[in-house]
């Protein structure tokens, strides 16, 4: 208990000291609290040890720098892969031209349950999604005002296979 007093009080009384003596305007009296002030710091061995100030600096580690990096690698590569079940989960990839199946429209019913419209040929079939079955609920042939290609490609798609096309002509 006795350490732990002094360990807190001590260097509030160094404190005190250099603060008075830096108030007094002659250098005889700042050079004496100086000198009052180490003495009580030395008597407590641990105190004058902990209360000497850190003056080197050292720079992060290699293997620490490394540790961080491949972490930040792995955040970003989880993310993409994220993303990527997020968009396959709602359907949010481009279909594949030339296809004779494509999915016109879907919704959520629940949690693992979705109704989904798919175009197969000139027939739309409403079907039941759920995690152990799919089920036709309704048949019925493509409306006239339906759009018949499937959406265009959105910009960035467009840009790349432009950009891929001018490269393969270079």
């Amino acid at each position: 208990m006795r350490a732990v007093l002094r360990a807190l009080v001590l260097p509030g009384l160094l404190l005190c000291a250099v603060a008075q003596a830096a108030g007094d305007a002659s250098g005889a009296s700042v050079a004496s609290a100086a000198a009052s002030a180490a003495s009580m710091v030395s008597a407590v061995p641990h105190v004058a040890a902990a209360s000497v100030p850190l003056t080197s600096y050292a720079p992060p580690s290699l293997a620490g720098q490394f540790t961080q990096v491949v972490f930040a690698l792995l955040l970003v590569l989880a993310l993409v892969v994220a993303a990527a079940w997020l968009m396959r989960r709602f359907s949010m990839l481009p279909m594949a031209a030339g296809t004779r199946l494509r999915v016109v429209s879907g919704v959520m019913v629940g949690p693992k349950e979705r109704v989904v419209i798919v175009e197969v040929d000139d027939t739309w079939l409403v079907l039941g999604v759920t995690a152990q079955a799919v089920n036709k609920l309704h048949e019925r042939p493509r409306p006239e005002q339906a759009a018949a290609s499937p959406a265009p490609l959105p910009p960035f798609a467009d840009w790349l296979s432009k950009a891929l096309q001018r490269k393969g002509q270079a």
